[in-house]
């Protein structure tokens, strides 16, 4: 789960995290206002939504007085923001921070995600903050540090002083670097988060240590724990069809393609996916229903599949241990009685009651590309896909 700016500000700050001042704000008069209540005379207006890169997209603009605080919110709300990780459909843009201006002498970029490989929280941080991460990494990898962090101690002071000094932070704000990454570490380890963000962290031109951005996102998994995080959701800012399937307890993601995904099993799901891209197609969702999936369920997946506007063909592709093929089959049927199927549907089916499934789509009358092996499901997903006569035998 994803959260805007200003609410990871508004958390950062309870664990010590310096932060300019900031107000978020809904309307053109309420950021007005907010420029106003914060006072001085320079103001960051910026675009909240769930990506980054909205600066070079013109969602971040200065202001240098009040009238200019104005003409950049109204011409920043409600505009469709697109950046390298919106997609070119952008997201529109419906809250808006106003920051107070500070005086920037040095910007930083530092992190925190879990390393699966070392299985611990690392620390990365550099000297080229205010850029993208992915770009430091794939020009001047020299430039990123990385701490792994022992979960037992913590981050140890020395850790935090030596990777400090390695991205240029001056001795005289060592201490107060020291306590920002202590107390980010703190904040990541007790929200339950994914992600801890800081790009830039800047040191000011009176030798503080700020966050100037901040970027947070949580393990869906802990979130049970966390209800104050949850209440943080910002349902505008993700995919109608996502929301939908969390409903009904799916795990669902769009993609750009045009070859809807039925699967059961994340690691078979994201097999599916690599095969038709293997054999030139596109996946256009990725969709696990489960191991324990009804009949209902399986329609729900089948529905949201085909509200997409691009698909060509679906590929259900079962391995049958929990879930049974009998009950996929079922589903199938049930969705396309409710549903106008006008697509392509290929079927791979095996494992438990396989036989029964096959024989309940063989007498539903629906028009069914049957399927041998993943391979085979594949190639046939993306002839038809194509436009392609399919060969069912």
């Amino acid at each position: 789960m994803k959260i805007h700016e200003y609410q990871a500000k508004e958390i950062l700050r309870k664990y010590g995290v310096a932060t300019p001042n900031s107000i978020a704000c809904f309307t053109v008069d309420e950021a007005v206002a907010a420029a106003e209540k914060l006072g001085g005379s320079l103001w960051a207006v910026k675009a909240q939504i769930y990506a980054g890169g909205r600066g070079k997209g013109g969602g971040v603009k200065v202001a240098k007085t009040i009238e200019e605080v104005r003409q950049h919110a109204a011409a920043i709300l409600n505009m469709t923001l697109v950046t390298h990780q919106t997609g070119p459909h952008g997201q529109t843009v419906h809250r808006l921070l106003i920051e107070q201006g500070i005086d920037i002498s040095k910007e930083f970029y530092v992190g925190l995600v879990v390393d699966r490989s070392n299985q611990r929280v690392c620390l990365m941080a550099s000297s080229e903050g205010g850029m993208d991460i992915e770009q430091v990494a794939a020009s001047t990898p020299e430039k990123i540090h990385k701490v792994l962090i022992d979960p037992m101690t913590g981050l140890a002071d020395p850790e935090v002083d030596d990777i400090s000094r390695k991205i240029g932070i001056t001795d005289s704000c060592i201490i107060e670097a020291r306590e920002l990454l202590k107390a980010l570490y703190r904040a990541f380890d007790e929200t339950d988060a994914s992600l801890a963000e800081i790009n830039p962290l800047t040191m000011t031109g009176d030798g503080h240590i700020i966050a100037l951005d901040a970027k947070m996102s949580f393990d869906d998994n802990a979130l049970f724990r966390h209800p104050e995080i949850v209440a943080l959701r910002d349902l505008e800012e993700e995919d109608p069809e996502e929301i939908e399937a969390a409903k009904h307890d799916l795990s669902y993601i769009s993609l750009d393609g045009n070859i809807g995904c039925l699967v059961n099993g994340a690691g078979l799901a994201m097999a599916t996916m690599d095969i038709i891209k293997l054999f030139g197609g596109n996946p256009a969702n990725f969709l696990d229903v489960g191991g324990g999936a009804t009949a209902e369920k399986v329609t729900e997946a089948f529905k949201l599949m085909l509200h997409n506007p691009n698909l060509e063909a679906i590929l259900i592709n079962i391995f049958g241990g929990i879930m049974k093929c009998d009950v996929i089959a079922e589903g199938v049927v049930m969705a396309a009685k409710q549903v106008k199927l006008n697509v392509p549907l290929i079927v791979r089916l095996e494992g438990t009651n396989v036989k029964l499934g096959k024989k309940i789509l063989a007498e539903s009358g629906l028009p069914i590309i049957s399927a041998d092996n993943m391979a085979d499901a594949a190639k046939k997903a993306v002839a038809a896909a194509s436009g392609s006569k399919v060969d069912e035998e």
